[in-house]
């Protein structure tokens, strides 16, 4: 439980999290910035697994694009809303 909890929280203030909310605040599309978020959860996991497909876990990839998605479409929004306002 701790390890699931630990990869989730790693990637929410790491690089999937914080670049992926960066890069959704560059847009107004809330799906162009969710998958700049998701594509940055892929290329992160692939750098940390040395490049290789085979080395990243499933599951820390499939937390790294969900966070990415998340991160990205939050940013989104909060183009939109700051835009309103």
């Amino acid at each position: 439980m701790l390890e699931i909890l630990g990869t989730i929280g790693a990637n929410i203030i790491s690089l999937p999290g914080i670049l992926g909310l960066a890069l959704g605040m560059m847009t107004r599309r809330i799906w162009l910035g969710a998958l700049m978020g998701g594509i940055v959860g892929i290329l992160t996991t692939v750098i940390f697994a040395h490049g290789s497909f085979a080395a990243a876990g499933t599951f820390e990839l499939l937390v790294a694009i969900v966070i990415g998605l998340c991160a990205g479409s939050v940013g989104s929004v909060i183009r939109i809303k700051g835009a309103t306002v």
